[in-house]
């Protein structure tokens, strides 16, 4: 059970249409409940989601490079809701299949599964700034290879905010959505 309950219909007119905006059209299901518990303040969902939507929407990351960096800071994190919720979503409609999926959730995420040199350089990216705050230079090297330098800061806030919306959803302790996938088995 959550710490804090997600809001329940019938919202108020200003909490439907907030939410909505929060949903992509035409979903099946609920506002997440991360949504929901996020407008028992509603000015903080609002400045949250000016980012969040930013930086789903309108970033300058390939939506695949996108995804696997989300994934593997929620993993990294945890985070089994936004894990379980990006990865029945928004990653296999950025070609991020099953097996690279459960790759980002293994210690060795880059040693267990066929990444590109680009996607490997994001997860040691994540991996590092999860691990230290820090980026070493030959992170950032091989970084700049393949990523323009507007790419690397958008990387940099958005390896930030999951880390973020993880420890928002774990302190909250947040339920898995039932229809997102599930957190796969750590392998040694």
């Amino acid at each position: 059970m959550s710490r804090i309950e997600p809001l329940t219909p019938p919202y108020t007119a200003d909490i439907d249409r907030a939410l909505r905006r929060w949903m992509p059209p035409g979903v099946p299901h609920e506002p997440l409940a991360l949504f929901r518990v996020l407008h028992c303040n509603p000015e903080l969902a609002s400045r949250m989601f000016a980012l969040g939507a930013g930086l789903l929407g309108h970033g300058l990351l390939p939506a695949m490079g996108r995804e696997i960096v989300i994934a593997r800071v929620t993993a990294r994190s945890a985070c089994a809701y936004e894990w379980g919720v990006h990865a029945a979503t928004l990653a296999p409609q950025a070609g991020l299949g099953p097996g690279l999926l459960r790759a980002t959730a293994q210690p060795d995420a880059v040693g267990c599964a066929p990444w590109s040199p680009r996607h490997a350089a994001l997860l040691l990216a994540a991996d590092e700034l999860n691990d230290t705050a820090q980026l070493t230079q030959p992170a950032w090297d091989a970084l700049r290879t393949y990523y323009e330098e507007a790419q690397v800061l958008e990387l940099l806030v958005l390896i930030g905010w999951y880390r973020t919306i993880s420890l928002l959803a774990n302190g909250l302790l947040l339920e898995e959505e039932p229809w997102g996938a599930r957190f796969p088995e750590v392998t040694p």
